[in-house]
């Protein structure tokens, strides 16, 4: 699983020029699933997510989370974070999940994020996507499941 998490001052995702998703501060995170992942995974992205001490503290730190700025998070799937770039120009998508589980993933991941976090929106997996932000920082983080191997 992979997580492209950039703090951001505003977000928003709209699908056929209609806006499904949007937050304040915040979390913007593209979710890459592939078909090792597990339940188990994602609760250890979500707690590592959910912890990242990544908002600037009255002393201009990093040192606050999402939780402590009461933050939202929109979560977007997204499938080309799992792009195959070695051989020649166009990538492949071999590594990305199988479309049902990843969507079972995602929508678990939605679930369990709801149960933390008060402010959670999102994407609609497998649609053509428009996806808007302003970076804060900019500040942006790749986790990657490989780091709990």
């Amino acid at each position: 699983m992979k997580f492209v998490i950039q703090r951001v001052n505003h977000a928003s995702v709209s699908v056929q020029n209609t806006m499904i998703g949007s937050i304040q501060k915040g979390f913007l995170v593209l979710v890459g699933i592939s078909d090792e992942d597990t339940e188990e995974i994602a609760d250890k992205m979500l707690s590592k997510l959910l912890n990242l001490r990544i908002f600037e503290d009255q002393q201009g730190k990093t040192n606050l989370s999402l939780k402590d700025v009461n933050g939202g998070l929109l979560i977007v799937s997204q499938f080309t974070l799992y792009a195959d770039c070695r051989k020649g120009n166009r990538p492949s998508f071999i590594h990305a999940g199988a479309p049902e589980k990843a969507n079972y993933l995602y929508e678990y991941l939605l679930k369990k994020a709801e149960e933390s976090c008060s402010i959670v929106e999102r994407g609609e997996f497998g649609a053509d996507m428009k996806v808007d932000l302003q970076n804060d920082g900019p500040f942006t983080i790749i986790l990657d499941s490989e780091i709990f191997a």
